[in-house]
């Protein structure tokens, strides 16, 4: 069902993307990263939050880690990971498929700054093996997203 519906939103938006089905699990930064064979970075990931009583999406580059001080700057209150069933329940996606297209309930949704590092990026698409490819900016435009700066780059290794 969920991989339906990012279908027919990316037919309606946008015909020209195609949907990647990997046939093994990309429900997770690292095995999206292998299957696709790039670095985790790469990987457009969705995080659900709560923010006070609203609910959103952010997404952000994979290996980018959610900063309580700069989410609470932005929304104004500290930010909480929603539960699995509640995820489900209001973007129509299992965790690890979980994207900004074909929501079941429109959500407010963001861009991390943290994603321009790429030319490309690939979010699920709805299910836990599949993914698209697109630039940062075409991502933001498809779904209306805001860029904001909320995540954290983990420190490079010396």
């Amino acid at each position: 069902m969920s991989l339906d519906s990012v279908r027919a939103f990316l037919l309606e938006k946008a015909p020209d993307i195609k949907i990647i089905d990997q046939g093994a699990s990309t429900a997770t930064v690292s095995e999206a990263a292998l299957a696709l064979g790039v670095e985790p970075g790469q990987i457009a990931k969705t995080l659900s939050i709560r923010v006070n009583d609203d609910a959103i999406l952010i997404v952000a580059r994979g290996d980018a880690r959610l900063d309580n001080r700069k989410t609470k700057a932005v929304f104004g209150g500290r930010p909480r990971m929603l539960g699995a069933e509640e995820v489900e329940a209001l973007t129509g996606h299992p965790i690890g498929g979980v994207c900004p297209f074909g929501l079941a309930t429109p959500l407010p949704i963001y861009c991390d700054q943290s994603l321009r590092d790429f030319a490309d990026v690939y979010p699920a698409a709805g299910s836990r093996t599949s993914s698209v490819r697109l630039t940062p900016e075409r991502l933001a435009d498809l779904v209306g997203a805001r860029w904001i700066d909320v995540c954290s780059l983990p420190a490079l290794a010396d």
